[in-house]
């Protein structure tokens, strides 16, 4: 990868973040937690998920696993996540 991390994309309608974060893609998830900004970096494709982790200096250890149900199904799914915020959250 060149130290490059793989591409985030970001949705309007969070249906459309979660069937692309089922098909393997990186969703941004951004939301306000106790005033702040943060995002949820979401996938299905945990190898993904590490390699933007390590590009951006990420303790691979702070990876959340959760699964989550897919849009499409209804079927729960492998999937994870990392938290975003400060210097980690990616400029709109």
């Amino acid at each position: 990868m060149g130290g490059e991390s793989p591409q985030f994309k970001e949705f309007e309608r969070r249906r459309d973040g979660m069937i692309h974060a089922m098909d393997g893609g990186l969703w941004l998830h951004r939301h306000i937690w106790k005033g702040r900004p943060l995002a949820h970096l979401v996938s299905t494709n945990k190898a993904a998920l590490l390699a933007y982790g390590m590009a951006a200096g990420i303790p691979a250890d702070r990876l959340q696993y959760k699964p989550l149900k897919d849009p499409r199904t209804g079927v729960r799914r492998d999937a994870w996540h990392w938290d975003l915020g400060g210097p980690l959250l990616p400029p709109r």
